[in-house]
């Protein structure tokens, strides 16, 4: 593996989140969600540094058979257009959702505590506790890659909210 597939994989196995939404990303409109990333610094002993900024998930797209012909597969040699092909022949309908993210990311700031990074975990959850903001997720990662570690909480907030998405467009006959 060369060093940028390992950093990623890294990032993706040592980021925890602290804690999640209590919403899921809405079926009909765009949802906002704040965050805090806290990661230890790598050059320096002791320090901690906290992000926090904003990020948006646009409503999820409903991609249906007469959208196959939109469908990217990059990567994919001819037989997954094939496949895409003999699905719409065949009457068969899976349906994709279509996730999008907006990171804003000239809102993100940032602070360098030195505590240790339990302590300060600590704090965060205590001070989201009390904000008792239902749009807050609270994510460990690594300082270098914290961004890795955003778009793992994206991927996360996708996969637990599809069901809820395609629950809702079924109850209004969209599916």
């Amino acid at each position: 593996m060369n060093k940028d597939i390992d950093t990623i994989q890294y990032a993706m196995e040592n980021t925890k989140v602290l804690r999640e939404p209590d919403r899921r990303i809405d079926t009909f409109s765009a949802t906002s969600f704040k965050f805090a990333i806290v990661s230890e610094l790598m050059d320096s002993v002791g320090k901690v540094r906290v992000r926090r900024g904003e990020m948006q998930a646009q409503k999820p797209q409903i991609i249906k058979p007469a959208a196959y012909n939109s469908v990217e597969l990059e990567g994919f040699d001819e037989k997954g257009r094939e496949l895409l092909e003999w699905m719409n022949q065949k009457g068969v309908e899976p349906v994709f959702f279509q996730y999008g993210f907006h990171f804003l990311r000239t809102a993100v700031r940032e602070q360098i505590f030195s505590e240790n990074i339990e302590l300060v975990k600590e704090r965060l959850l205590e001070e989201a506790s009390i904000e008792d903001d239902p749009m807050l997720a609270l994510v460990e990662g690594i300082d270098d890659a914290w961004e890795i570690g955003l778009l793992k909480f994206t991927i996360d907030m996708i996969e637990k909210s599809q069901s809820i998405n395609e629950f809702d467009f079924k109850r209004r006959g969209l599916l």
